[in-house]
């Protein structure tokens, strides 16, 4: 486990919540919307970002203009012409 902070649980309106310090929140790259998950006895918040996240649009994007294709061709071997299955 890494380091350990302790805090105070405060009052949000009728809710409960945590202040988590602004280094934490740097060391884990946490945007403002995060995701939660109770495992076991542990609360546990991690970023709600993906890292591939947008990439298929993206890869849409290159189709559409054309920037998908490969830059260099290879010459092909007889492995590929025999063994080789799609």
């Amino acid at each position: 486990m890494g380091s350990v902070t302790r805090t105070h649980i405060i009052r949000v309106g009728n809710s409960r919540g945590v202040r988590i310090p602004k280094i934490v929140l740097e060391q884990l790259d946490l945007g403002d919307e995060v995701e939660m998950a109770v495992q076991g006895n542990r609360l546990v918040i991690y970023s709600a970002r993906r890292p591939r996240e947008g990439w298929e649009e993206q890869f849409r994007a290159m189709h559409e203009c054309g920037d998908d294709r490969t830059l260099v061709e290879l010459p092909s071997s007889e492995w590929d012409a025999q063994e080789w299955e799609w």
